[in-house]
């Protein structure tokens, strides 16, 4: 029994220390929301003129930094393409990652079916100072309330956006 015990304790240190060292770096590479950004007027590949203020009334608003050249988001864009399809409130920022054209291909070859904003110059981007591919922020009523880089799971996503809503 205290071999268990020990093991038992050592998984939960291990796991403390994880969560200490990816809390770190989620605080070192956060972006930083720009003066005003929820008034921005964005514009997805479907035309649709939005703002981040708007579309973060009434639930919690993912917003996903990434590309199509990005290692890392062909292993996260799956799962926020379901979670869009899932009718998850998502608006996507594809990072310099060419014309209109080029991204809708892109998408259509994937079979993803999400909101998307081209960002081909990395202007949007720049102004949320996104240093790492991808980002995921979480918006609330206008407010950043969350945020992370990297991989993530889609369930990890769901619950960050469940409890922002909280």
């Amino acid at each position: 029994m205290t071999k268990l015990k020990r093991r038992l304790r050592e998984g939960a240190v291990m796991a403390l220390l994880i969560l200490a060292v990816t809390s770190g770096m989620d605080f070192l590479r956060a972006p930083q929301a720009p003066a005003n950004f929820g008034n921005q007027a964005l514009q997805t590949l479907e035309g649709q003129r939005i703002t981040l203020l708007e579309q973060s009334q009434q639930r919690p608003l993912l917003v996903y930094f990434w590309a199509t050249w990005c290692g890392i988001c062909k292993m996260t864009t799956p799962g926020v393409a379901t979670l869009a399809q899932e009718g998850g409130n998502v608006i996507t920022v594809a990072l310099r990652s060419g014309d209109a054209a080029k991204i809708q291909q892109y998408l259509t070859a994937k079979h993803y079916v999400m909101p998307v904003v081209n960002d081909p110059r990395g202007e949007i981007s720049s102004q949320w100072d996104v240093g790492v591919t991808p980002t995921f922020v979480i918006i609330s009523k206008g407010e950043v309330v969350s945020s992370t880089t990297g991989w993530t799971s889609s369930w990890g996503l769901k619950a960050r956006l469940w409890w922002a809503g909280l």
